[in-house]
């Protein structure tokens, strides 16, 4: 299969003069996670929700200067952007993606943009359709936070793993998840700075050994319970990879938690699927 067969057209697309809100507001009404940037016929960069996600730390100075409905997509867009040809493969495509880090790449042909690849045309593939491994085969460990932890923690966290974040609840039983996704489409709250805020009271241990207290915390940015995704589609270690898509298409996710009854096992990503048509 190539790209002109699983390709996404036609391709929604923002101006470098065009604010971060108003992209933000075409991912989310189209349900797409990346934008072309283009000065006309030109494309002058690619603007995904990872590049709106990692931007919202509650200490990061852009968001201090200005509110999210007045910084240009062009400070935060990607330049330089990879590109295929209409009859480059799926599996070369699939391999670009993982080697590279992306999850889109516009179809250029004689200069202008015709479609996107993305990993989800990518996920719908006949390639797909053939594999026959299963989710233990597959997933990798989970990262976690607990679901009082600050804004930034769990930015921190996210873009340090480049991963989704499971949710634990003070048990370690299963709270949560939260993607690029959320991070990128929370809705802001707070005037002056777009961001939410909040007073959050949660349970800490003041010393390893020592007795639990309450703590109070004024002011925090919004907390990963505030962010998460729930309910958490989950599924078993034995599951088929094609039970794994299906579940993933089925719920426009890019993620399910892998349990066996009350234990949480690992996750099984996108990614990893992909690392399989890649081969």
């Amino acid at each position: 299969m190539r790209a002109i067969d699983v390709m996404s057209a036609p391709v929604y697309v923002v101006a470098p003069g065009d604010n971060v809100a108003y992209a933000r507001r075409l991912m989310l009404k189209h349900r797409v996670s990346r934008l072309p940037v283009m000065e006309g016929d030109e494309l002058k960069g690619i603007l995904t929700k990872k590049d709106i996600a990692y931007r919202l730390r509650q200490t990061e100075p852009m968001w201090r200067r200005r509110p999210i409905d007045r910084i240009p997509v062009s400070i935060l867009m990607a330049q330089g952007v990879i590109t295929v040809a209409p009859e480059t493969s799926v599996r070369t495509i699939a391999a670009t993606m993982l080697d590279r880090d992306i999850s889109g790449l516009p179809v250029v042909e004689e200069g202008k943009v015709v479609g996107i690849v993305t990993k989800r045309d990518v996920m719908r593939s006949a390639h797909v359709g053939g594999l026959s491994a299963r989710v233990d085969e597959t997933m990798e460990d989970a990262a976690t936070v607990n679901r009082y932890h600050s804004l930034d923690h769990v930015i921190d966290t996210i873009k340090g793993k480049n991963d989704k974040l499971i949710v634990v609840n003070d048990n370690g039983s299963l709270a949560g998840i939260i993607t690029e996704s959320n991070l990128a489409f929370y809705e802001y709250q707070d005037e002056r700075t777009n961001l939410p805020r909040r007073d959050v009271t949660h349970l800490r241990k003041e010393e390893p050994a020592g007795q639990k207290r309450f703590r109070y915390v004024v002011e925090v940015s919004a907390v990963a319970e505030d962010i998460m995704s729930r309910p958490v589609v989950t599924i078993r270690p034995d599951a088929s990879l094609q039970d794994a898509v299906g579940l993933m298409l089925e719920n426009g996710i890019n993620s399910l938690v892998v349990t066996e009854g009350d234990d949480m096992r690992g996750m099984l990503k996108r990614d990893d699927i992909i690392k399989e048509v890649a081969k």
